[in-house]
């Protein structure tokens, strides 16, 4: 494997990562492997992608370093080629055959690092009827059932902002089959490649529930399920000041100190009985309507009833547990989650802020070992560039 200058620690110390930029769920499996330690140069084009937000506050470019490469310059191929000839892992979102028709493509690659490991991340993935086709976070979920699972049942399907494809179905298998094909590549001295469909790492999260409906114990309808807020112990119920309290309480126990807390003991039949459960439902919403968001809080601190405060973003940095975790930290001025998971012996953390467009190429020319720089990096601009039609996320 090469070896990458890159300050400070954690698992992937030593990996080196071309990102090819883009928006969506490659940027954010890109920031993974960089909050795990990984060596990440992101290749910015000349105006880049954007999301339409100042650069500098683009949390998914974290931990990395970025340079510009216009790849329709008659030397542009070449300059990506060079990283990746250095590079152990590379990463591109385009449509199927753009990387191609740029001269990077898999076998471009390869033919220079025969170990690489090429990850293409798309919505349909690189084959199918739809492979071809624009779309995003919605229209994939929409197509794999897991969307329609999702909401009340008289309502359209809840959209879950774009977090279960995007980046669940999307992001985190990329990375799990990065990982995995870089363990072949240290074993075998063979690189290959990743085809990180959404449609695919979607539908694989939804494994259980289809295990749930062969066995006849899930109906394939919103809000008539176990875990889908068609139980009246698992779902959220309103406040009286208008927020919400989340509800878990599934096993008889929890339950049971649920309905205690509640002052509803005289439903523990209902836990079992589907025929009561749309009068414990009634009972429970009226009950959580007496009192504020906080003071129920107040209520199931402590306790096993697996009741828990509906917070919003700004909340949830400040709550007494994340807060002793660490699970959100200040960086640069920004709040955000800090890297996860944890180790034991190689912790991970944020070393930088967002790389701006252009702003690494000295130092990444230096450490890679490059002969030629990359495009100059032009004067930063606080103004977001202009977003572009994402085809693959």
């Amino acid at each position: 494997m090469t070896e990458a200058k890159t300050p400070g620690h954690g698992p992937l110390t030593g990996v080196r990562v071309v990102e090819l930029a883009g928006i969506g769920p490659g940027p954010f499996a890109a920031m993974l492997l960089a909050d795990l330690g990984a060596d990440v140069v992101r290749v910015d084009r000349p105006g880049g992608p954007g999301l339409g937000i100042d650069p500098a506050r683009d949390i998914t470019n974290r931990n990395k370093r970025s340079v510009i490469v216009d790849l329709k310059a008659p030397e542009g191929p070449d300059r990506v080629l060079d990283l990746a000839d250095r590079a152990d892992v590379l990463i591109e979102g385009y449509r199927p055959g753009v990387a191609e028709r740029l001269g990077i493509g898999p076998a471009d690659c390869h033919a220079r690092n025969p170990r690489l490991v090429y990850g293409r991340m798309t919505g349909w993935g690189q084959q199918g009827p739809l492979a071809d086709r624009a779309g995003h976070d919605i229209a994939y979920i929409a197509l794999t059932g897991t969307l329609g699972m999702i909401g009340d049942p008289d309502r359209p399907p809840a959209v879950p902002a774009n977090l279960l494809g995007d980046y669940a179905g999307g992001s985190l298998y990329l990375v799990v089959g990065v990982l995995a094909a870089l363990h072949h590549a240290r074993a075998t001295g063979t690189g290959q490649v990743v085809d990180a469909a959404i449609v695919d790492g979607t539908a694989h999260l939804s494994a259980m529930i289809h295990g749930m409906l062969a066995a006849g114990v899930w109906q394939d309808r919103r809000g008539a399920n176990l875990l889908d807020g068609g139980c009246p112990y698992y779902g959220t119920y309103a406040t009286a000041d208008g927020r919400h309290m989340a509800v878990g309480a599934l096993e008889p126990r929890f339950y049971a100190e649920f309905l205690r807390l509640l002052g509803l003991d005289d439903l523990t039949g209902a836990h079992t009985d589907v025929a009561r459960w749309p009068e414990l439902r009634e009972r429970v919403a009226a009950r959580f309507e007496t009192r504020t968001r906080d003071a129920w809080t107040a209520v199931f601190e402590g306790t096993d009833a697996c009741v828990a405060p509906v917070l919003s973003l700004g909340e949830a940095p400040h709550h007494p547990h994340l807060a002793a975790r660490g699970t959100f930290t200040d960086h640069g001025g920004i709040t955000q989650p800090a890297p996860a998971p944890r180790f034991s012996a190689t912790p991970a953390g944020i070393r930088t802020g967002p790389a701006l467009p252009g702003t690494g190429t000295d130092d990444v020319a230096r450490d890679w070992g490059l002969t030629r720089p990359a495009d100059p990096v032009p004067p930063h601009s606080c103004e977001p560039s202009n977003p572009q039609r994402k085809a693959s996320s």
